[in-house]
């Protein structure tokens, strides 16, 4: 299922069900799971690994050098996982040598033309990248966030689980799991309720993350007070990986 006009060069391991395209470049050290289709003109490259059942859809770059200036053709990785659908002109950058060495994509994403993945980052599972959104390097994206087209992720920030980032949309801090998030300076607008509904939350899980939401940015306590009030007086895993999430932020956040 190789075109005869693709290029895959010696010691690429490919799935036999694998379908390489017209005018692919498939690297020497790439591998690629069961079922995925480069449909044409994708170059895939460096020490890569694509999972099964992804389309990758026409000029698509994967496994490129990071757009670092320091690196120096060090052996480092991109990983990909399951079922991923990756539209035209993406490019995915293999890592720098400042982290783990790998780039790391879950499953099941959604990442939609232009869009852009630099070294280092590590996006989770069921995230939707709209047109034009861009992840600068060391960026990290938690399973099911949303950020929408022509936005850009600031290096070293973070976006948090359900959190919905609006269309060009400037992003210099982490983002709270669950929240929406806007501006060319983003700043925060509320819960992301109508993505929670879609994902099967609750009424009650909802409005407890509402009164959470009101503790922190719509209260006169301070962050540390705020905090300390939502562990006292609310409770469920949600809340948790809201309150975690915060006091981990390095880069603090937006507000």
């Amino acid at each position: 299922m190789i075109h005869p006009t693709a290029i895959v060069e010696d010691g690429a391991q490919l799935a036999e069900d694998v379908h390489v395209g017209p005018f692919c470049v498939i690297g020497a050290q790439v591998r690629i799971g069961a079922a995925t289709k480069l449909i044409s003109h994708v170059s895939v490259a460096g020490r890569t690994e694509i999972g099964g059942e992804c389309t990758i859809h026409p000029f698509a770059t994967i496994g490129g050098p990071p757009q670092d200036i320091s690196y120096r053709g060090e052996d480092t990785a991109c990983v990909i996982g399951d079922g991923n659908t990756i539209r035209e002109y993406v490019t995915i950058n293999r890592a720098s040598t400042k982290a783990d060495g790998v780039t790391r994509i879950g499953n099941s994403n959604f990442i939609m033309a232009y869009a852009h993945i630099a070294h280092d980052c590590m996006v989770g599972s069921n995230v939707t990248m709209a047109n034009g959104a861009n992840l600068a390097g060391h960026v990290h994206v938690d399973n099911y966030a949303s950020i929408m087209g022509l936005s850009a992720v600031h290096q070293f920030a973070r976006v948090g689980k359900y959190a919905y980032v609006g269309g060009i949309t400037g992003v210099p801090n982490d983002i709270p799991p669950f929240v929406m998030a806007a501006g060319s300076r983003a700043k925060l607008y509320g819960l992301n309720v109508v993505g929670l509904e879609r994902r099967g939350f609750s009424k009650e899980e909802i409005a407890e993350l509402k009164r959470a939401y009101r503790f922190l940015f719509r209260s006169a306590l301070s962050l540390k007070d705020a905090l300390q009030t939502i562990e006292e007086q609310l409770e469920g895993p949600h809340i948790q990986e809201l309150v975690t999430f915060i006091r981990s932020s390095e880069r603090g956040i937006c507000r």
